[in-house]
């Protein structure tokens, strides 16, 4: 399966990147794919693949959670081989000529989820500049300083970026969006000829999606090739041009990408009208589940939050919003126990007295993060991590009990997972770990759901799902305080908004009913 319409603008940029190419001593690669394969956890998560990507095209990679979007993007960075079968073949192709695997996964760049956590889980922390200089050696890290000549290139590209002031800060100090350009340009860096995104927009405010849209009209006026899987139109970079769309694992379709293809992610990515219903006159009365009371916090010595006041009440349910680095993920870590405030500050909580244990205040309460769907690495099948929630632990540490186990595997049918009840959470595409996640978090029926951008990685139908099923949870009893940066992933129960700026917590008047039509990517706005 081959896209080869042109158009004279198109093969204008082309020539332009082949130029550009020429003079820097590369060519483009061309990735051929024939009936491959891939074969996981004795299921095939990709089937029967067969497509041609030309050098210098742009894709746009569509399917749902579970479609193998994370595989294929793998599979073309060699990351992943095909399963053998004798008839399957993947090549890749410099001006007609193939190229040994070694040499053409030097030029594929794979920016995901995947390797962003890693980082994360395996405790890697380079400075931001040393982060870089890997980009240009394709290690994980840095192996040896760079030369004057490479020093010189990391400053310049840092300054594209934006982030030439933390080439001297660890990785893992950094903000959520800080990190994500860091990992885009260190891709970029070495000027690849592919350059694979696996959901890569996901959690960027509008400030840091300027900051990478820039980079990548700066890579695209060279002619760089890309494959970008998203759930979102919004998600897909200017100069996208083409799709492939993958369904059960399989390339069903592939062609230009047309604006009724954007408005198709457009529709599905549609929520429901908001009322924005005030709570009822009775929750007024309504026992306070946590009280925040002149709370300074601090994250590896540096202030995040300042002089808080705030009640949460059983039965109110709050959006938190806020610019990536303003807090929001700290905010609920201080919620949930994770975190504590600086000395004179206080955090009551509902049921858990002062010296209590913090894990019986964990138990009442659920928890959901990009950090503990990067850290958690505890090998066990699906039920199991379920069960784990109403524990509050990572894995069992004792036997579960068959009542334990039930109600697991209740909340997988109801999250749609119930098939995936005996694989590992390495064997799930990111969004269904997600699912898995927030499934744990919700089995115990929890008084309060701390939920930090829950639906990332989502496709939309299962975004529709999580959505109801959070709704439910909220006319049962459970409150929900959720961190968003698209108001359209708030549950419908959700009224109140806490903004998070200059440090400081700002509450605001219940959210106003919306308009149906899809707003517009960037900070979500609470009036």
């Amino acid at each position: 399966m081959s896209v080869s319409v042109t158009t004279r603008s198109r093969r204008a940029t082309v020539a332009a990147g082949a130029a550009a190419r020429e003079r820097d001593g590369s060519r483009g690669i061309t990735i051929e794919l024939g009936s491959v394969g891939v074969r996981r956890a004795n299921r095939w998560v990709l089937r029967d693949l067969t497509a041609r990507l030309p050098a210098g095209r742009r894709y746009a990679l569509i399917g749902a959670n579970g479609a193998g979007k994370t595989q294929f993007l793998k599979l073309l960075a060699g990351d992943v081989w095909p399963t053998p079968t004798g008839r399957e073949t993947l090549r890749y192709l410099r001006d007609g000529r193939p190229l040994e695997v070694r040499e053409a996964k030097a030029r594929i760049a794979y920016l995901g989820a995947e390797r962003q956590d890693r980082y994360a889980r395996y405790g890697w922390n380079p400075r931001v500049g040393e982060l870089l200089a890997t980009g240009l050696h394709g290690t994980d890290l840095p192996l040896t300083p760079p030369t004057a000549t490479q020093r010189r290139r990391i400053a310049r590209v840092a300054r594209r970026a934006g982030i030439a002031a933390l080439l001297g800060h660890r990785f893992l100090s950094l903000s959520y969006g800080q990190k994500r350009i860091a990992l885009l340009a260190r891709a970029l860096i070495g000027e690849p000829d592919w350059l694979l995104l696996d959901e890569f927009y996901n959690g960027l405010d509008a400030a840091f999606r300027e900051r990478a849209d820039r980079l990548l009209a700066r890579a695209r006026a060279r002619g760089q090739a890309w494959v970008v899987a998203a759930h979102r139109a919004a998600d897909l970079p200017a100069g996208t041009t083409e799709g492939l769309w993958l369904r059960a694992g399989r390339l069903v379709a592939a062609g230009p990408l047309e604006h009724r293809h954007r408005r198709a992610l457009d529709r599905a990515a549609r929520a429901p009208v908001r009322t924005g219903a005030a709570r009822g006159a009775a929750a007024a009365a309504d026992p306070p589940l946590v009280e925040l009371r002149d709370v300074d916090l601090y994250v590896e010595y540096r202030r995040v939050l300042r002089a808080v006041n705030w009640t949460l009440r059983a039965g109110e349910h709050w959006a938190v919003v806020g610019a990536n680095g303003a807090g929001k993920s700290s905010f609920l870590k201080l919620l949930y126990g994770d975190l504590a405030p600086a000395l004179g500050g206080r955090v009551e909580r509902a049921g858990c007295p002062p010296g209590a244990p913090i894990d019986a205040w964990k138990r009442t309460a659920g928890y959901v993060s990009a950090d503990l769907q990067a850290g958690y690495d505890a090998d066990v099948d699906l039920a199991t991590l379920v069960a784990s929630g109403a524990r509050a632990s990572i894995g069992i540490a004792e036997p579960l009990a068959a009542a334990e186990f039930a109600r697991a595997r209740a909340t997988l049918r109801l999250f749609g997972l119930a098939a995936a009840a005996r694989r590992r959470p390495r064997e799930l595409s990111y969004g269904q770990l997600r699912r898995a996640l927030i499934a744990r978090a919700v089995a115990h029926a929890p008084r309060l759901l701390l939920l930090d951008e829950p639906l990332t990685g989502l496709d939309p139908r299962q975004r529709a799902a999580v959505n109801r099923g959070l709704a439910r949870l909220a006319r049962t009893g459970t409150t929900l305080v959720v961190a968003v940066h698209h108001l359209e992933d708030l549950p419908v129960a959700v009224a109140g908004c806490l903004v998070l700026e200059s440090r400081r917590v700002r509450v605001t008047h219940t959210m106003r009913p919306r308009a149906a039509s899809r707003p517009k990517p960037g900070n979500p706005k609470c009036r």
